[in-house]
């Protein structure tokens, strides 16, 4: 049985190129945070299985097959015809940031309920996975707080990565509200700096890691982008830099980085307890060497690198200081 299930959305992603003709074209992707993060692990030899649900629509069956084609458990994916699959167009504004734009009206992905969900998944995983495009709107809000309580409850790891997308939310401030609610059953954190920001309405990094200890995260990782990342615990806080590559899509990168994360920390046959902090560093340069290889390429899914890319960066690559 999958030893990482993920929770959450599966989607769509639409992104946008322009041809030499001058024409504009949208490429389409699998997509969705906690989808992207299972099939990372699963390519990493780690096995996962993603619980959700899409339209029974073509853009459904898509995403379905992908998961499969990528050996990732579908029994908890439910197929239903009256709601529709969630899209994402991705494009980027003249500061080269990513802006996205979603159709998410009747979606399939927030009408989950928490009695859809297979819970025998959860019964035999090691880690359970989410994040908080789950906590948007109801019914999926309430199958993503219970799932994790019952995870909790029979002594799996929770991971969660509180993935801020503005156009979701009606306020900053609900969604800060949203996203700490989950906090105090959270083991491990993924966060950019500004969804560590968001998340602990500080804009200092070390008050915002003492708040999220003080939630009872055993272990917070902070991506940086070309700068690698920052792990903290209660151990401690270290930076762990980051691989030299001709980056040409960050789509998905820190989705890559986590499932690479994850598949270690399993993979390493170690309580969380057990972990030390030269533990997680290693981890992390693994992770960072992963992230740094899915943004030399277009698109989440397809730009995922193995293992032996991952290796061999590590082994040959060019560290940035």
């Amino acid at each position: 049985m999958p030893e990482i299930i993920s929770i959450g959305e599966v989607l769509v992603d639409f992104t946008k190129s322009t041809l030499d003709s001058g024409d504009i074209i949208y490429k389409q992707n699998a997509g969705g945070a906690p989808a992207n993060v299972a099939v990372m692990a699963s390519k990493l030899g780690t096995s996962t299985g993603f619980i959700g649900k899409v339209g029974r629509d073509t853009f459904g069956k898509y995403l379905k097959d992908v998961l499969k084609e990528n050996k990732v458990n579908t029994d908890g994916l439910i197929t239903d015809s009256g709601y529709t699959t969630t899209l994402a167009f991705v494009d980027k504004n003249e500061d080269g940031k990513r802006e996205y734009v979603f159709y998410r009206n009747n979606a399939a992905d927030a009408n989950l309920k928490y009695s859809e969900v297979k819970k025998k998944l959860i019964d035999d995983c090691k880690i359970l996975h989410f994040g908080s495009l789950m906590l948007t709107h109801e019914p999926s809000k309430s199958a993503a707080i219970l799932s994790v309580e019952y995870a909790k409850q029979n002594g799996k790891i929770i991971s969660y990565d509180p993935n801020w997308r503005e156009q979701l939310w009606n306020s900053k401030e609900d969604a800060m509200k949203a996203m700490q609610s989950v906090l105090k059953m959270v083991d491990i954190v993924k966060v950019s700096e500004e969804e560590l920001q968001i998340l602990t309405d500080s804009g200092n990094m070390i008050t915002s890691i003492a708040k999220l200890l003080g939630y009872g995260v055993k272990i917070i990782c902070i991506t940086q982008g070309a700068k690698g990342c920052i792990i903290a615990t209660k151990q401690g806080i270290e930076s762990v830099r980051a691989f030299k590559t001709e980056t040409i899509d960050t789509l998905g990168a820190g989705d890559s980085f986590f499932g690479a994360f994850l598949s270690q920390i399993v993979k390493s046959g170690k309580e969380l307890n057990e972990l030390e902090m030269a533990d997680l560093k290693g981890f992390a340069l693994y992770a960072n060497a992963c992230g740094a290889l899915s943004s030399i390429k277009s698109g989440a899914i397809p730009a995922m690198p193995t293992e032996d890319e991952i290796l061999g960066l590590i082994k040959n690559g060019k560290m940035l200081l």
